[in-house]
């Protein structure tokens, strides 16, 4: 079974507010076996509502329409599908009356316009919104020959989430055969898309009852593997098992494989950190702070990370993190030489396991013949060796500063293991 859900707003095609709502359904329709196939978000206006409506019903079983319930002029859902359906509206009297006792409640007057909240599409069933004045609507229908099933409901989510799950998943429950999907996810750092992809591609298209879908963000890389049958046990057979066969081909790239949600690089750092019984520091120059951010983000974080020093002057890579002032000289500070002596300096500084030293160039000044845009080095120390490595990232300085973070934590979790 495919679905569709369209969020209604106008305001939500400008760049201050998002439909967060989907996303909720989107868990819960997936959890009885829906498939989510298309999100749509239209503006205040009928015709183009009419035409998404129409659109949704000629490609998809299940659709949900959200917002555009309430009493203003441009809350025109109720008409837009009910022209899109070739239907008519009726007045519900048991609704009128609820409009007025829920005003007396509250004590103010029930203006005329309030009353288009009591309209009914033709032979849909009211669904009661405890937490609002505007009721759902579940609308079983024959479009096209197709029998398809949609509800309305409000857009403020503390509205539309409980109405949702009290009146519509029962509903979808007893309408729908039953499905199961399974679900795996897994996490790969500092491995680029395109190479990942072909990689990968030639070991999940294999699987045609399974969707894919690969999704890449700042140096890591995140597969979702979604599986629809008949019986949850069935789906996350072949899940795991295509899940099986591609970490094997990730190797050491892979960092994470979970069902619902997988850990994050930091999570896995610290997961190792704790396994190993070791600590960490950091000495952060470029990056200001936000490796230790990340890591301390995570509850629990103290048992493993001791804390560091952002060291954004020479004058502090010395006092802070013991790094020679002609070190500094001879070299620079955007060098290996300073990242390793950055990450020797605060482990032995502190007492940690693992020290950390990161230094570069994030721009947009700064750069030079030799040392352009992005360069980055990273020093990793423990008792038995200190090393770095070498990168330059495009980008912005705040996306060169974020992959700089990822290559950090991804060089820290080698280590450990």
């Amino acid at each position: 079974m495919k679905s569709e859900i369209i969020a209604v707003g106008s305001e939500m095609l400008t760049p201050w507010r998002q439909d967060t709502n989907s996303l909720y359904l989107t868990e819960k329709l997936n959890e009885i076996g829906v498939t989510v196939a298309f999100k749509t978000i239209v503006g205040d206006r009928r015709k183009d509502l009419v035409n998404a409506i129409r659109t949704a019903l000629g490609r998809i079983d299940i659709l949900a329409i959200m917002g555009g319930l309430g009493p203003t002029e441009d809350d025109l859902t109720r008409e837009a599908v009910a022209e899109a359906l070739s239907l008519t509206l009726r007045r519900e009297a048991a609704q009128v009356a609820a409009l007025h006792t829920r005003a007396a409640t509250w004590r103010v007057p029930l203006s005329s316009n309030n009353l288009k909240q009591a309209d009914v599409i033709q032979g849909a069933t009211l669904l009661p919104n405890p937490n609002g004045s505007a009721p759902g609507q579940w609308i079983e229908t024959n479009f096209e020959g197709y029998i398809k099933l949609i509800f309305l409901l409000p857009g403020p989510p503390n509205e539309c989430r409980p109405l949702f799950d009290t009146e519509c998943l029962p509903r979808l429950r007893a309408a729908i055969p039953p499905r199961s999907i399974a679900k795996r996810t897994l996490r790969a750092a500092m491995i680029p898309e395109s190479q990942a992809d072909k990689l990968l591609a030639p070991i999940y298209t294999t699987y045609t009852d399974i969707e894919t879908t690969i999704l890449a963000h700042a140096g890591d890389i995140q597969l979702t593997l979604l599986c629809s049958k008949s019986d949850i046990e069935t789906a996350q057979q072949r899940v795991d098992e295509l899940a099986a066969r591609l970490e094997e081909a990730l190797g050491d790239w892979l960092y994470s494989s979970g069902a619902y949600s997988s850990d994050s690089l930091e999570q896995i750092v610290l997961y190792y950190l704790g396994l190993r019984g070791a600590t960490l520091s950091v000495a952060e120059s470029c990056t200001g702070g936000m490796i230790a951010q990340r890591i301390t983000s995570v509850a629990g974080a103290s048992r493993s990370f001791v804390g560091g020093a952002v060291v954004y002057s020479d004058a502090l890579k010395t006092s802070f993190a013991g790094v020679s002032a002609d070190l500094i000289a001879k070299h620079g500070a955007v060098s290996s030489e300073v990242a390793e002596a950055l990450a020797e300096g605060i482990r032995l500084r502190t007492g940690s396991t693992l020290g950390v030293g990161v230094t570069g160039i994030a721009g947009p000044t700064g750069a030079t013949d030799s040392k352009p845009l992005g360069r980055v080095y990273i020093g990793l120390s423990d008792s038995q060796k200190t090393d770095s490595i070498e990168s330059t990232f495009r980008g912005d300085r705040d996306r060169v500063r974020l992959w700089t973070t990822q290559q950090a934590l991804d060089l820290i979790r080698r280590r450990l293991m």
